[in-house]
């Protein structure tokens, strides 16, 4: 069980992260991912990407769902929660 819910976590990390990656290659307005991540730190708008690249774990939590592993589930589950609390953390911190 422990290690089903590992799994899930680290899908919801990664999906996490790439749908960040998408994110900013929609609403950047650089081809340099290092400059619209300075940039989105100094505008404020970090935390909106990363809400926008949370959206991925949907996909990832519904599919587990669906294919009846609900201890994945769970780990997407917690990824998603642990990029909501990084993102209050970084709203209301800085």
């Amino acid at each position: 069980m422990r290690k089903e819910v590992l799994i899930g976590f680290i899908v919801g990390l990664i999906a996490t992260v790439f749908g960040l990656v998408f994110a900013i290659q929609i609403f950047g307005k650089s081809d340099d991912w290092r400059e619209v991540v300075q940039q989105a730190i100094n505008e404020g708008f970090l935390t909106k990407l990363m809400s926008i690249g949370a959206l991925l774990n949907l996909g990832a939590f519904f599919l587990f769902l669906k294919k009846n592993q609900d201890d994945r589930a769970k780990g997407v589950l917690i990824a998603t929660l642990l990029v909501f609390i990084a993102t209050m953390v970084i709203k209301f911190f800085n």
